[in-house]
This record gives C-alpha cells, structure tokens and sequence, in this order.
C-alpha cells in the first residue's frame, strides 16, 4: 500500500538504533525524507549510511542532544519543514524511587516528557498551515501496565500521555494527527538493560530473567525494529488522518487487559 507521504519530511528523534532507527527505516522506505537525531556520531552515521544506501529518499544527520535547546535547535534547523515528528529519547535508568533525586526527576521529565512537547509546539502551527502533520512519540508500554523498577519513566511517560490526549483533540480537524506507540519487549539495548535491572533485584542472572520475561509475552518472542517501524510508518500516512489521540499498544499481547 502507498501510504501517500513520498517527498515529506521526517524529524526523527533518537534515531541511531533501537525503535528510532526502525521508525527512520520505514519511512525512508515510503520515500520520507528524513532527519535523524543521536548523542552518538559513530552509530548515527552507521544507521544513516543503511537507509541511504536504499537510495529512496535524502537522509541526514544531526549529532546532539535532543533534550537540550541547543540540541533541537540544530535538529530543526536541518529539517526544512517538519511534515513528520517521531518524538524519541532514551529511557531514564531503572531502580528504585527511594534512591531518586529531585534532579533525577527533573532529567526524566526533561527527556520523556517535556522535549516531546517543546518539539510539538514550535512544529504544530507549520502542520496545520500546511494542512498535514503526523505526530507520533514512542512512549512504552509501562503507561498501561507500570513496571516497578522503571518508575522514572512511567511518571514522565503518563504525563506527556495526558498532555496529548487534550492537543490531539484540537488538532485533528486541520489533519494533523497526534498519537503515542507503545512497545512492550523489543530487542534493544534499552530491553537488555532493564532486564539486568531486574535481575539484579531479584538475585538471579540476566539470562533468568530474560526468559521469564518471555514467558509473560504471548507471541513467545521479542518485538523487532522494524515492525515497529511499520506500525509507525502508519500512523504518519495520509490514510490515517482519522487516528488521533491514541494509544497503540505493541506488545505482542502481553498486556491481559480487554482495554
């Protein structure tokens, strides 16, 4: 299927690996042209020299920290006009809340909520000028279902989830669509550590816990990149600009509830 969006352009957060780079890949695929975002120079030129070399659309690179002025700053000032925003950052590190500052707090908020929303504010009145805008920000799957030891990012995580779901209500009617992925266990770097977290805290090796982990995950396997990246790839198409304000649980039904 075209899904319509061949020659917009894509700002894609956090983008060297992981869910980010997948979320790039797909919509490089669909002809999205696209700016890619990481701390990490080495990996994001590795990532960004794959997707150019599937010669379907310009890619480039911005090395910084998106959760900074400055980062998105230049990360904005690369992308000529941001059709697509794919709101991303690394989790803040697992534990347990007793052992959290106020400025462990203040950098969980940072990054996972409130640079989700400065990057929507400068770029949603261009969207809705130009009557397009698809704006999708991979959240986790812990908004539903909490995980103990990853409190920092459920807290910041639900707030950007309630902050969205009043803003994609008024923005849907100019065909700028809002929506938040939610991934359960995908084979990251960000999965690996969490599972070492657990581990920890249980008195067991990693490799226990992984498996585990498995157990609770109905498909029988992890999540990968790239169908992730689909799922995204969607949600930014000119077909689903009747999608707004949702929550799209990825998870491969390990989550037991009917809603």
């Amino acid at each position: 299927m075209d899904l319509g969006i061949k020659g917009r352009w894509a700002l894609v957060c956090a983008s060297s690996k992981g869910l980010g780079k997948g979320c790039a890949r797909a919509l490089v695929q669909e002809g999205v042209n696209v700016v890619m975002t990481a701390r990490g120079a080495e990996a994001l030129e590795a990532a960004a020299a794959e997707l150019r070399a599937l010669g379907t659309a310009e890619v480039r690179t911005v090395v910084g920290d998106i959760t900074t002025e400055a980062g998105r700053a230049a990360a904005l000032a690369a992308c000529p006009q941001v059709d697509i925003l794919v709101n991303n950052a690394g989790g803040p590190p697992p534990g347990d809340f007793r052992e959290w500052s106020r400025e462990d707090w203040i950098r969980a908020l940072d990054a996972n909520m409130l640079t989700p929303i400065e990057l929507i504010k400068v770029t949603v009145d261009g969207m809705i000028a130009r009557r397009f805008g698809r704006i999708v920000n991979i959240t986790s799957g812990a908004v539903k279902a909490p995980i103990d030891v990853l409190g920092l990012s459920n807290g910041a995580r639900s707030g950007l989830t309630g902050f969205v779901a009043g803003l994609a209500r008024k923005t849907v009617q100019h065909n700028v669509t809002i929506n938040n992925l939610l991934p359960g266990a995908f084979d990251t770097d960000r999965l690996r550590k969490t599972l070492e977290a657990s581990a920890k805290q249980q008195g067991v090796t990693t490799e226990v816990a992984a498996q585990a982990r498995l157990k609770t995950i109905p498909a029988g396997r992890l999540g990968t990149p790239d169908e992730f990246g689909a799922a995204c790839a969607f949600l930014c198409s000119a077909q689903a600009g009747y999608i707004t304000g949702q929550n799209w649980l990825i998870d491969g039904g390990a989550y037991p509830g009917t809603f």
